[in-house]
């Protein structure tokens, strides 16, 4: 059993907000094209033409800068980590200064947000993006108010899918991981979630839906829309396994 989850119907415990963490690429927001359209910038400043394709490579503009970088240089048959160590501050300084061309916030992304707000729940951000960039990003999407807390890839001396930079969020909200849910799209948000003991919801419209039903997530979602409903019969599935083991 997930610990805690015969308490997650509304009622809390103690004093502790009951929180949703969300991740932010591929979850919250669709940033795979101003990923790539970086990561080429680096490649293109290596002397190398575009070498990743914004479409046919969204997934793995999902797992950071790095990973793109590698995807590239093992085309070009050029793999080597102090070059990717050498260019990523490149890339950064490139994302940084087109971070909002093309991408978007999920629909019904903000209105799911504010109806779990409006229910009483603490939410926050949790992402392997480097702070910086992600308070930066949500500001310019007219979104970062609506979070109480923010956690980034260097918030922390630990990233996900260490569980501290989950809990840490967490804490920012006044929650208790006995209380939370992780919203995330890839196998990174599942293990962090696992590692926390918290229960996570798997998005499907990402890049990366067909498989996320094979990680087996407590649950997955296919709209935002859905995401009130879908907490609320995730609880009762919880609470449903409680009362039968009493």
């Amino acid at each position: 059993m997930i610990r805690g989850w015969q308490n997650f119907d509304g009622r809390g415990m103690g004093q502790a907000v009951k929180t949703v963490i969300f991740d932010l690429d591929g979850t919250l927001a669709d940033t795979s094209v101003d990923l790539i359209a970086a990561a080429n910038a680096a490649f293109r400043t290596m002397g190398e033409g575009n070498l990743l394709d914004p479409t046919k490579d969204a997934v793995t503009a999902f797992q950071g800068g790095r990973a793109m970088l590698r995807l590239g240089l093992t085309r070009l048959e050029r793999m080597n980590e102090a070059v990717v160590d050498e260019f990523y501050p490149v890339l950064l300084e490139a994302y940084s200064g087109a971070i909002d061309v093309h991408t978007q916030l999920y629909p019904r992304a903000m209105e799911a947000v504010e109806v779990l707000k409006a229910e009483g729940y603490g939410v926050g951000i949790c992402t392997n993006k480097p702070e910086a960039l992600a308070e930066l990003l949500m500001t310019r999407l007219g979104a970062r108010a609506a979070f109480g807390a923010l956690i980034g890839a260097d918030s922390l001396p630990v990233r996900k899918p260490d569980p501290a930079p989950l809990i840490e969020t967490v804490r920012r909200l006044g929650g208790d991981p006995a209380q939370t849910v992780l919203i995330g799209d890839t196998v990174t948000d599942r293990d962090t979630a696992r590692a926390a003991g918290v229960p996570s919801i798997l998005v499907t419209f990402g890049p990366g839906g067909k498989e996320v039903a094979a990680l087996e997530p407590e649950a997955l979602l296919n709209d935002y829309a859905d995401l009130p409903d879908l907490l609320r019969d995730l609880a009762r599935r919880r609470m449903g396994i409680v009362d039968q083991r009493r």
